[in-house]
């Protein structure tokens, strides 16, 4: 299985980053590929001239076409999601998460962002066809503790608990998704079944 992590912030030191990165290590474990990709790494020309042909986005659509599932995390800015996570999913084609699975996970400053995910960053993501979109997480930046000198980021345990069965479902829902057909693979078996009135 393949996984395409996408990080929506801007920042290098980011609470929605951490849960991106929890999450990547959790799907390693289970014997899961997983690319990352952050909007932070696309040069930002590429993405205000929205160049279709930029050799980052290029390789990002690449391994979206391949992939079983998507996790996108972004924080929460003024209601919605990060503007730069807008500008680089324009940049997907139509039905680019076609035969996906997609968990939203996203940080804001407090609970009153929640909604964020449903109302601003889901629509976009099933404006790109996604097969199956769960729940997602949200939490809020006092859950998230970052650690000193070096050390790893504390979660509370109750979001620990939550990200943890966010992605067991995810995992599971790329297991049982069906795997698309392969367009050569029936026209050959139609071109060469028998038929009768």
């Amino acid at each position: 299985m393949l996984v395409v992590s996408l990080g929506g912030s801007p920042s290098l030191r980011s609470r929605s980053g951490v849960l991106l990165d929890r999450s990547k290590h959790w799907l390693q474990g289970q014997g899961v590929e997983v690319v990352t990709f952050n909007v932070r790494d696309f040069p930002a020309e590429d993405l205000l001239h929205a160049r279709f042909d930029s050799p980052q986005v290029i390789d990002l659509i690449q391994f979206v076409e391949k992939a079983d599932g998507l996790i996108v995390s972004t924080p929460v800015y003024k209601a919605s999601f990060s503007g730069a996570l807008k500008t680089l999913l324009d940049l997907l084609p139509e039905r680019a998460l076609a035969n996906k699975v997609v968990l939203p996970v996203a940080t804001g400053g407090s609970i009153a962002h929640m909604l964020a995910v449903d109302y601003a960053l889901k629509p976009v993501l099933a404006a790109l066809k996604a097969q199956e979109m769960l729940q997602g997480i949200f939490a809020d930046d006092s859950q998230i503790a970052y650690g000193e000198g070096g050390a790893p980021a504390q979660l509370v345990p109750a979001l620990e608990d939550r990200l943890l069965g966010a992605l067991a479902e995810f995992h599971s829902a790329m297991t049982r998704r069906p795997q698309p057909v392969d367009p050569r693979l029936l026209n050959e078996s139609l071109l060469s079944a028998r038929w009768g009135i």
